[in-house]
């Protein structure tokens, strides 16, 4: 059994039996319009360091695929198959008390993150699955290791425009249990990255309106 399940710019991902387990093979699919050298390396060294973030997030106390087989070599990632429901499409289907008490346990890994030094880079309702009581965060391709405090705003201001775009109906309520959560996990760091995160937000406001 084989299924694509996404083709990105990037990666395939494929949900297949692997010995006798359902898993997800990212593949990063070599480009012609690179010269051949530049693309072995620039796959291999992105499969290395998307497999090294997961690890390094998943040590922060953050729940993430397992990974059952990394091949830098052919750039092809193994990992578990997350059975359950990606966030954007659960929030709907929650009471306020539910939605509260997700995001804020969703703040509180984004904090995790964070303070171990990973900004994740696409960190939206769509990377983010509830899977029995877990809250799994997947899709760390963007990923990148910083302490900088503008990168951390920016990633919070992608998690609030997802809200603001996405669940508009709840993003006032959310975004507050969300820095709640947030707070709870990145102590005295967190005001410096949420005031960053609103003057992200505000530029790009201007940037829109010019």
């Amino acid at each position: 059994m084989e299924e694509l399940i996404a083709r990105g710019a990037e990666a395939d991902l494929v949900l297949r039996d692997w010995n006798g387990l359902m898993v997800i093979v990212k593949t990063r699919k070599p480009k012609k319009y690179r010269h051949p050298e530049l693309d072995y390396r620039l796959r291999k060294t992105r499969t290395n360091h998307e497999s090294s973030i997961i690890c390094k997030a998943k040590e922060s106390g953050v729940p993430t695929p397992l990974l059952y087989q990394v091949d830098n070599e052919n750039a092809v990632i193994v990992m578990e198959y997350v059975e359950g429901t990606k966030i954007r499409d659960l929030v709907d289907c929650l009471t306020d008390e539910e939605r509260m008490s997700l995001f804020v346990q969703i703040g509180r890994h984004a904090g995790q993150l964070h303070r171990a030094g990973i900004i994740h880079g696409d960190l939206t309702t769509s990377n983010i699955i509830k899977s029995g009581d877990r809250v799994v965060f997947i899709d760390f391709g963007l990923s990148e290791v910083s302490y900088e405090v503008e990168k951390r705003g920016v990633d919070l201001n992608l998690m609030n425009r997802m809200l603001t775009s996405t669940h508009y109906a709840y993003q006032e309520q959310l975004l507050d249990a969300f820095m709640t959560g947030y707070r709870e996990t990145m102590g005295n760091d967190a005001e410096e990255a949420l005031d960053r995160m609103d003057e992200v937000a505000k530029r790009g406001r201007y940037i829109e309106k010019n």
